[in-house]
């Protein structure tokens, strides 16, 4: 049964950083997920090639009611339908599917399309995106960032690929509105010992740099 609360954009802003889990057993995400949370973060999104993501997405946002939990990865309608049936409060893609925008726009539901080039990026916001995601920002940086946002400054950026702790504060000086963060947020080494406890407390440090944003 999907469930039906709206993603809270008042939740995702008071720490505007998109963790993205891969590939993880729904065990290891629920201990994840419980540190996440207690460390200030809301928002999450498991990407659709993970194995049992339709019932890894479901179990989330029944047991995390206070997180945002959404799909990733998502490239065509089928990954759509299956991640809002399974309850998805938002939705990112790696490329531009102007059907997938268009149906999460007329749904109300946030999307996150990926976008490379300021023509991408234009697009995909002109087709009505939430916020754009930068990808992969690996070799562009916040230079690129604030390149973009001079002439269109009106366009939210999310960077994702490349944002580290060393790194956030730059992309947020440079004018982002969040981040998207796989493995220099969710350490693997910290998981694969299953140091929840220490991976709380590197998810606050990484929280710490961007605290200034947050909070004016």
């Amino acid at each position: 049964m999907q469930i039906k609360a709206p993603f809270s954009w008042k939740n995702y802003k008071k720490t505007p950083i998109v963790g993205i889990i891969r590939g993880l057993e729904i065990e290891t995400i629920r201990e994840i997920a419980e540190v996440y949370a207690q460390a200030g973060y809301f928002t999450l999104e498991i990407t659709m090639n993970t194995k049992g993501v339709a019932k890894i997405i479901a179990e989330l946002r029944s047991e995390f009611v206070h997180l945002n939990i959404g799909a990733g990865t998502v490239c065509n309608t089928d990954d759509l339908n299956k991640a809002l049936a399974a309850g998805a409060q938002f939705i990112v893609t790696p490329i531009i599917n102007e059907e997938v925008i268009k149906q999460c726009v007329q749904q109300n539901i946030p999307i996150f399309p990926g976008a490379y080039t300021p023509t991408e990026i234009y697009k995909a916001w002109s087709l009505g995106a939430s916020a754009i995601k930068v990808f992969p920002a690996t070799q562009l940086g916040p230079q690129y960032i604030k390149d973009v946002l001079a002439p269109l400054n009106e366009i939210k950026l999310l960077p994702t690929g490349g944002v580290t702790k060393d790194n956030i504060k730059s992309f947020f000086e440079a004018g982002v509105v969040g981040a998207g963060m796989g493995s220099s947020l969710l350490h693997k080494e910290l998981i694969a010992n299953k140091d929840f406890e220490g991976l709380k407390n590197h998810f606050v440090s990484i929280r710490n740099e961007i605290i200034d944003f947050i909070e004016n």
